[in-house]
């Protein structure tokens, strides 16, 4: 009877080792290097505690004009902060274009959590 790691060509081979050492770090008696890529450190924008504000309550809301109505603020005064959030992400090179992005940043750099939605 053939095993399931012959039919697929695994048996003897690096990969089997990788996989199935009891020392993943192991490889036929040899240490194998950790990867040199670590978790990646984003650059964040200095964003200010208004434009974190603005931006959080809008990530959580359906229109600019229910948020500009919560903030006491005019609803291009929204879209000015909103753009001045678009253009500091674009400056380090991570562009929100839109709401979507802008959430996955939002996330990324911790100004909102998943657990908030």
């Amino acid at each position: 009877m053939t095993s399931a790691m012959e039919t697929r060509g695994l048996e003897g081979s690096p990969t089997e080792a990788r996989l199935f050492s009891p020392n993943p770090t192991l490889w036929q008696g040899r240490e194998i290097p950790a990867p040199a890529v670590g978790p990646m450190e984003l650059e964040r924008p200095q964003l200010s505690a208004r434009e974190c504000e603005v931006l959080r309550v809008w990530l959580y809301s359906d229109s600019k004009r229910e948020i500009a109505a919560q903030l006491h603020l005019s609803v291009g005064t929204v879209n000015t902060y909103l753009t001045r959030v678009r253009g500091k992400y674009a400056a380090i090179g991570r562009p929100a274009t839109t709401k979507s992005a802008l959430l996955a940043r939002a996330l990324q750099d911790g100004i909102v959590s998943i657990d908030d939605f």
